[in-house]
């Protein structure tokens, strides 16, 4: 059966999300759902104690492939459209993250992930 809602009340509930989002990542648990290649059988998940945790994860698996493709290589340097290129190479890609406000898992997509890997390692080459 399908909830009425009042323009009012789902216009709270989306920003009480997006409000939500932004002030706490500490501590939102997020899982990352991932398949490499069309065979189903490479469907995977990993989860992490919060988003940040979750897109070193992302970056860690980039550079753990580029080590296997380079093993004598000391030094790997990459930019974010390598990056992008190796999450977009993959078969799916996307995350739930915990949503403490509402008690559940919120999904996100490729390109969300994009976007917060991007952020996340902004804001490491910013420390």
């Amino acid at each position: 059966m399908a909830m009425p809602w009042k323009f009012e009340e789902k216009k709270e509930w989306v920003l009480q999300v997006s409000w939500g989002f932004g002030l706490n990542q500490a501590n939102r648990h997020t899982i990352i759902l991932m398949q490499t290649a069309q065979n189903r059988a490479t469907r995977t998940f990993m989860d992490y104690d919060s988003i940040s945790q979750a897109m070193d994860g992302i970056c860690g698996l980039y550079e753990r492939k580029l080590k296997e493709l380079n093993p004598a290589m000391r030094n790997i340097q990459y930019d974010i459209t390598d990056l992008y290129n190796f999450i977009d190479g993959l078969a799916d890609l996307s995350a739930l993250v915990f949503d403490h406000s509402i008690q559940a898992y919120l999904p996100y997509d490729r390109q969300w992930i994009k976007q917060r890997t991007f952020q996340h390692l902004k804001k490491l080459a910013s420390h």
